[in-house]
């Protein structure tokens, strides 16, 4: 008879599940990458033309569409949708004392 398998149930978050340290910056960075990729596509833009835009090289551009954003920190990333036109606008929450905090990312394309 075959071993039963383990599982484990996730945090919600890989990047804490699978142990890298500063998981919820990760999993921030990784939320804004995907809405970044999401509105250069929406902009009918190749990669070429929104790094330009950007104001970075075309390959990192790629790597980081491909999730490898070492390199580029928030501000950066948020930096990238103000060139390419959008408003980033950030709210801070009543604090809920029962639980850690949480951020996500809302993008209106």
């Amino acid at each position: 008879m075959p071993k039963p398998t383990k599982t484990t149930r996730s945090t919600g978050n890989v990047f804490a599940d699978i142990g890298l340290p500063n998981a919820d910056e990760h999993l921030l960075k990784a939320d804004v990458v995907i809405k970044l990729a999401k509105m250069i596509e929406s902009l009918e833009l190749s990669q070429s033309e929104a790094a330009k835009i950007i104001g970075i090289a075309q390959p990192d551009l790629s790597k980081l569409l491909r999730g490898q954003f070492r390199g580029f920190s928030l501000d950066r990333l948020l930096q990238a949708f103000m060139a390419l036109g959008s408003d980033v606008e950030i709210r801070v929450k009543k604090p809920v004392t029962t639980r850690r905090g949480h951020s996500r990312v809302l993008a209106v394309a």
